[in-house]
């Protein structure tokens, strides 16, 4: 039987700030959990229905689990519709790797959880390891920005600074920034190591971050669309720079 207290402090975890006191997170649904059954994520409790455990028993030795009825898994769900199972996961503490190789995504303001959730999905499937954040973007370890990476979350390091200062501390790497006045993509070539810079959804990149680029580049335009989403414009670059 589940407690009130481990309802009220599961439930509060959607509060970022909470997360961030407690260092702990929310992952909810079967495929999102045997993600990271697999990852070196420390999984805290989880909470199941019979049926799940069942099914992945053999995946759970010396992984703490609560079996609960199903009207308690909702309980608990942040979602409308839950899924036989969730866990409580620790954030992992982790630095920005000192030396960063091939490329790497500098998000500016991303504030939509899809499209965060999106883009790192997006890193995860070009081979990117690397996504950093300026302090004002959406927390990762929210619920809908979890969900929308589809278990990339786990494979890709995800981490929060001051881009400006970080930026100018990282010498020798070329720094790549979309503008409609840039280089046509297509005919674009990197060197390595690099950074590209993704800018806010309404806004794009902020003036101090553009004035640090060393080049830009721009998706030509066939159409009278009159902007991309985020995610999907990092999605068509990684693909014409990487491919």
């Amino acid at each position: 039987m589940i407690t009130k207290a481990q309802v009220k402090h599961i439930r509060s975890l959607d509060d970022k700030n909470y997360r961030r006191q407690f260092n702990e997170f929310v992952v909810e649904g079967e495929k999102m959990l045997s993600e990271v059954l697999r990852s070196g994520f420390e999984i805290l409790m989880i909470y199941a229905v019979d049926e799940w455990v069942e099914k992945y028993k053999s995946e759970l030795k010396n992984k703490p689990y609560q079996l609960i009825p199903y009207f308690e898994l909702e309980k608990i769900s942040q979602f409308k519709t839950p899924n036989q199972v969730l866990a409580v996961v620790k954030i992992p503490v982790a630095a920005i790797p000192s030396s960063l190789s091939g490329l790497t995504l500098i998000l500016d303001d991303i504030r939509d959880p899809g499209n965060l959730g999106t883009i790192i999905r997006i890193a995860d499937w070009f081979g990117i390891q690397n996504v950093i954040c300026s302090i004002g973007s959406v927390d990762v370890y929210g619920s809908k920005v979890i969900q929308a990476t589809m278990g990339s979350v786990f494979r890709v390091g995800v981490f929060y600074t001051d881009l400006k200062s970080y930026i100018l501390s990282q010498s020798g790497t070329q720094v790549i920034g979309t503008s409609l006045m840039g280089k046509d993509i297509r005919e674009f070539q990197y060197t390595e190591p690099a950074f590209l810079l993704i800018g806010n959804e309404s806004k794009g990149l902020s003036q101090e971050l553009e004035a640090l680029c060393s080049d830009t580049v721009k998706i030509p335009q066939l159409g009278q669309a009159e902007s991309l989403n985020a995610a999907v414009a990092t999605g068509i670059i990684c693909h014409a720079l990487l491919c």
